[in-house]
C-alpha cells in the first residue's frame, strides 16, 4: 500500500485551491486539514477538497493530528507569522513566495528551521517545473555557450481596485513581491548574486511600486534586464543569451512548457517538455521526498538561496524608495 502524506494549508484562496488541485497528481497526496480566519471559507474548501478537517483561525492547525506538512497561501504580510508558527510547533513548512517581507524575517525562518530541525522551503513553483530542469540542462551542456546575460519580464494590465491586496501596502503588494520576483529569481538561478543593482519604479497612489525596471551586473561582466508591472501586458518571455546563441523561454516563461535554441549561424531548435496540471505538484512533490529522507531543507531552492532571492528584493526596494511597514 502507498502511503497518505497529509498536507495542511493556512490561506485557503485562490492559488491554495490550485494546489490543492495540483495534489492529485501524486499518489498519496492530499488535503487533510485547512485553516481561514474564516470558518465558512475553511469549511467550503475542505468540502471541494475531501478534508478531514478546517479551522476558523490558523492558531488552531497546529494541533490537528496526523499532519505531515503544511503549504502557507496567506498575503505575502501572514507569510513570517504562519511560518514561523508552524515551525516551532514542528511542523513542516511549504511557505508561498515571498519566504517573507525583508531578510531579516528570513533570517528568522531559517534559524528557526534549523534550531527546530523543521524542514522549510520556499513556494517558488518555477524551479521545480520540467521547463526550468530543461532549461538548466541545456545551459549545463554548453548549448549556448558561455552566459552573457539575461532579460526577462512579468507584466500585466491590473483593472484591480486600489484596495485589493496586490496594491495593498499593508498586505505586502507591489509589483515587485507579487510578479518582479520571478525574473529576480531567474537572473539569480542563472549568476547567483550580482555585484550592481540599478532600479527604478512608478510608485503608485497606495504607496506600491506599480511598474518596476531592474538591471544587475555580476562579477564576470554579465548583465541582466528584469521588468515587473502592474499596469502593462507584457510578453512575458525570458531570453537567456550566450556567447554562441540564445535560449528563448517562451510565453509565460515562468509556467511554459517550451523553449527555443537559435543562434546566428544555426536554425531554430524547439524543445517541448510535459506539464500535468498547473505544475504545483513539483514543488508539493519536492518537500514529500525531503521529508521523507530527513531533510529540513530543498537542494533546489535551498535556505541559502531564498535568503539570497530576498537580499536582492531588498536592495531592488531601497533603489526605488519601497518601504514596508515591516521593516521598520
Amino acid at each position: 500500500m502507498e502511503s497518505t502524506f497529509n498536507w495542511g494549508i493556512i490561506g485557503p484562496g485562490k492559488i491554495a485551491r490550485q494546489f490543492a488541485a495540483d495534489l492529485a497528481f501524486i499518489p498519496g497526496a492530499r488535503v487533510h486539514a485547512v485553516a481561514s480566519r474564516e470558518s465558512s471559507r475553511a469549511q467550503t474548501f475542505a468540502e471541494d477538497f475531501q478534508a478531514s478537517f478546517y479551522y476558523g483561525n490558523y492558531a488552531e492547525i497546529l494541533n490537528c493530528p496526523n499532519l505531515d506538512a503544511v503549504y502557507v497561501a496567506t498575503p505575502h504580510v501572514g507569510h513570517f507569522d504562519n511560518t514561523i508558527a508552524c515551525l516551532e510547533a514542528g511542523i513542516p513548512v511549504l511557505c508561498e513566495k515571498p519566504l517573507a517581507m525583508n531578510f531579516r524575517q528570513v533570517e528568522l525562518l531559517i534559524d528557526t528551521a534549523r534550531r527546530k530541525q523543521t524542514f522549510l522551503m520556499e513556494a517558488l513553483w518555477t524551479r521545480f517545473l520540467p521547463s526550468t530542469q530543461l532549461l538548466l540542462e541545456l545551459i549545463r551542456k554548453g548549448e549556448i555557450g558561455e552566459l552573457v546575460g539575461v532579460k526577462a519580464d512579468f507584466g500585466f494590465r491590473s483593472d484591480l481596485p486600489a484596495e485589493d491586496r496586490i496594491f495593498n501596502k499593508a498586505l505586502g503588494g507591489g509589483a515587485l513581491l507579487d510578479i518582479g520576483i520571478y525574473p529576480v529569481f531567474l537572473a539569480l538561478l542563472l549568476f547567483g548574486k550580482a555585484c550592481e543593482i540599478k532600479a527604478m519604479a512608478k510608485i503608485g497612489s497606495t504607496g506600491v511600486d506599480e511598474d518596476t525596471h531592474v538591471l544587475l551586473r555580476y562579477a564576470g561582466g554579465q548583465l541582466a534586464q528584469l521588468h515587473g508591472s502592474f499596469l502593462a501586458d507584457t510578453k512575458r518571455e525570458a531570453f537567456i543569451y550566450g556567447d554562441a546563441g540564445t535560449i528563448h523561454m517562451h510565453a509565460d516563461w515562468y509556467q511554459q512548457t517550451q523553449l527555443s535554441i537559435f543562434g546566428t549561424h544555426s536554425e531554430p531548435q524547439l524543445f517541448s517538455v510535459e506539464k500535468k496540471g498547473l505544475g504545483y505538484h513539483y514543488e508539493a512533490k519536492e518537500v514529500m521526498d525531503c521529508i521523507a529522507k530527513g531533510k529540513i531543507e530543498s537542494d533546489k531552492m535551498s535556505h541559502a538561496l531564498s535568503a539570497a532571492l530576498m537580499l536582492s528584493l531588498d536592495s531592488i526596494r531601497r533603489e526605488i524608495g519601497l518601504i514596508y511597514p515591516e521593516d521598520e
